[in-house]
């Protein structure tokens, strides 16, 4: 069973789903902390609230944003069962339709500019055209699902084709949707208990993948291969930055890292000087968040959900793959338990945790 000593338990999926939603509605704070550029003043703010214990993230103060609604989307286009062109076709839809639900929760442009150009049911209407601007986060924070849908080693060429047709739905660009590659990606490796410095490794090594398939998927792939090298180049420099080039720890992290350091840090991950804003850094950002934050709820939502930059894109990412290894465990009841959708993200869990586990022959 290729290193699976045994299927996770189905508790593990139904936390990535509903934790990952939590990380959105904690991030964005019904818009309030997703716009906010420091840290400092989150932190500050969370404790006049009395702390992250006696948040409640439910309406109407704490609904779920655009990541989460997307999420929502691709994961239930997967619980379908569906494949290949067909499923395609059927994540185009549920993203078009998604976007009637985006009062308060503030799409980006790139997200709707993709949708608006969307035709499914047409043939090749999931596909847009190259977009140079489309390196946005929108396409990586919708993205984890993927990755419990196809977890296993044996999955990930699979795993490459979905990401990326899924991802350039919206963002036709490597930056934006290789994004959507690292957060599937990821899921996949907290589902397997892969050990967290071998993460970005294994990224690198699986672009390469993605490259081919770029170059025969024809799709404008001229424009696609000019356009790779940022995506990749940036994802070396930070795995050198935290001594994990060879996937091999300790990570090495700065040596004072408090909330205000990390809004110049998370900075310095960036493509414009907004933080986790755009495919390859909120990912990035999150995975960070990952390695510092060990076991901690509270430490994960303070280093990816509660700084200066897309809080919200960047919590929805991390606390999905801590959930699959921590689940529940140590997360206050009242973050998550009335939280918008929850129902519909238990539904999503169980269904793809069926495909992944429960029909597949083992």
């Amino acid at each position: 069973m290729e290193g699976f000593p045994q299927a996770p338990p189905k508790e593990a999926y139904r936390a990535a789903m509903v934790l990952s939603g939590a990380g959105d509605a904690l991030g964005y704070r019904n818009q309030r902390w997703e716009y906010c550029t420091s840290g400092p003043q989150i932190h500050q703010e969370l404790q006049e609230l009395g702390g992250l214990s006696k948040v409640r993230a439910a309406l109407p103060d704490w609904p779920v944003s655009d990541d989460t609604v997307l999420h929502l989307a691709t994961a239930e286009a997967l619980a379908t069962g569906k494949e290949g062109e067909a499923l395609f076709q059927e994540l185009a839809k549920r993203y078009v339709e998604a976007m009637n639900d985006m009062e308060g929760r503030k799409p980006g442009p790139t997200s709707i500019l993709g949708t608006s150009q969307l035709r499914p049911g047409e043939p090749n209407g999931y596909r847009i055209p190259f977009n140079p601007g489309a390196t946005g986060c929108g396409a990586a924070m919708r993205s984890m699902c993927i990755g419990l849908r196809y977890p296993r080693p044996s999955d990930l060429s699979t795993l490459v084709q979905v990401s990326i047709e899924s991802g350039r739905m919206t963002h036709h660009h490597p930056t934006g949707y290789l994004g959507a590659l690292a957060s599937a990606l990821f899921t996949s490796y907290a589902v397997q208990g892969l050990p967290l410095e071998r993460w970005g490794a294994g990224l690198l090594r699986t672009l390469p993948l993605a490259l081919e398939y770029i170059q025969t998927a024809a799709a404008e792939s001229d424009s696609n291969v000019g356009a790779w090298a940022y995506f990749q180049e940036k994802w070396e420099w930070y795995l050198s930055e935290r001594g994990l080039a060879t996937g091999q720890g300790p990570c090495l992290f700065p040596a004072a890292y408090s909330p205000a350091e990390r809004d110049v840090i998370y900075k310095t991950f960036s493509l414009d000087g907004w933080a986790g804003r755009s495919g390859h850094d909120a990912p990035m950002i999150a995975y960070d968040a990952l390695l510092g934050a060990g076991e901690k709820w509270e430490e994960l939502c303070s280093r990816s959900m509660f700084h200066g930059g897309d809080s919200d894109s960047t919590g929805v990412i991390a606390a999905c793959c801590w959930a699959l290894a921590h689940g529940f465990r140590g997360v206050p009841e009242d973050n998550h338990i009335a939280l918008e959708y929850r129902d519909r993200m238990v539904a999503a869990a169980d269904a793809l945790y069926q495909l992944a586990w429960e029909q597949t022959p083992v």
